[in-house]
């Protein structure tokens, strides 16, 4: 096992790829930029955390700097699974979208692992549950998430007073 891998597990470019796949599967035949991708591969995750199905990966307190790294994870994951016809990208009005392709579905059909299981119905889970919500309204809830993360870890820090 190599420095990464003990360090990010989950977020090499081939997991990343995955959840995107996944989310772009549940999603189909809609297409979705990187920014909402972004933030769904985050919800997919942390679905506890917005009273969803119980997380993928562990409640750890320093999860909200996922945030800050998320983007570059998934763009290598994107291009991975572009690069195996999994995921094509599309032209939109402001850059590019997009969606899973032909493959997609059964490729996933073919993860059999629990974890492969859970991702798929928790991809499902927040394509649906996110429907008609914009992208915007999402990066709100998930920045309001850091920000409680981010009081809840700095007052469990915070020096007593009577020491």
């Amino acid at each position: 096992m190599n420095r990464h891998s003990r360090t990010a597990p989950f977020n090499s470019p081939l997991e990343t790829g995955i959840r995107a796949l996944a989310i772009l599967v549940a999603a189909y035949p809609e297409a979705f930029d990187l920014e909402r991708l972004v933030e769904m591969d985050y919800l997919v995750v942390h679905s506890g955390d917005v009273d969803g199905p119980e997380s993928l990966h562990a409640a750890l307190p320093m999860r909200a700097g996922e945030l800050l790294v998320r983007r570059g994870l998934i763009e290598n994951g994107l291009l991975l699974m572009s690069s195996r016809n999994l995921i094509q990208r599309i032209p939109a009005e402001d850059g590019f979208d997009f969606i899973a392709g032909d493959a997609a579905a059964p490729f996933l059909a073919s993860l059999t692992a629990t974890y492969s299981q859970r991702l798929q119905e928790r991809a499902l889970w927040v394509v649906e549950r996110f429907a008609g919500v914009t992208t915007s309204e999402i990066r709100q809830i998930t920045h309001r998430l850091f920000e409680n993360w981010s009081s809840q870890f700095q007052a469990i820090n915070r020096p007593r007073e009577n020491q």
